[in-house]
C-alpha cells in the first residue's frame, strides 16, 4: 500500500512517498499531485519506497513531462539503492533530476511544520 505525505514550504512541496509504486497503487500519487497548486518545485522523497515497476516508473515519466511543461521544476530525493539500480537499469537515471537528500526546509528546521496533509490508500 503506497501512503503519501505533503510537506510545503511557500511554493515548493515534497511528497514523502512510503511503500510501493507499483500497478494498482499508483493513482494515489497521481492524486496528490493534482491536489498541489502554486508550486514552483516538487520533490518526491522516495527514502520510504521499496519497489517500483514498469507502471510506477511510467508515472513519474508522466510527472515528469507534466511538470516541465507548466515550468515546475520536478526531483527525485532519497532515492534507494534498489531504486537507483532500476532507474541505472532503465536509463532513467538520465532523465530524472535526482538529488541525495531533501533539504529540508528552513521552517520544518525550526519545527514549524507548513501543511502537512497525509492521503492514505483507502485499500
Amino acid at each position: 500500500m503506497l501512503q503519501v505525505e505533503i510537506n510545503r514550504s511557500g511554493t515548493v512541496a515534497v511528497l514523502s512517498l512510503q511503500g510501493q509504486i507499483v500497478n494498482g497503487q499508483t493513482e494515489l500519487l497521481r492524486q496528490a499531485v493534482n491536489s498541489l497548486a502554486d508550486v514552483s518545485a516538487v520533490k518526491l522523497d522516495l527514502a520510504g519506497v521499496k519497489t517500483i515497476d514498469a507502471r510506477g516508473l511510467g508515472l513519474l515519466l508522466e510527472l515528469r513531462e507534466q511538470f516541465a511543461a507548466s515550468g515546475v521544476r520536478f526531483e527525485l530525493t532519497n532515492v534507494s539503492q534498489q531504486i537507483a539500480r532500476v532507474l541505472a537499469v532503465t536509463r532513467l537515471d538520465t532523465v530524472f533530476q535526482i538529488a541525495a537528500r531533501v533539504e529540508f526546509f528552513s521552517a520544518v528546521a525550526r519545527g514549524l511544520r507548513a501543511s502537512s496533509p497525509r492521503i492514505a490508500s483507502c485499500a
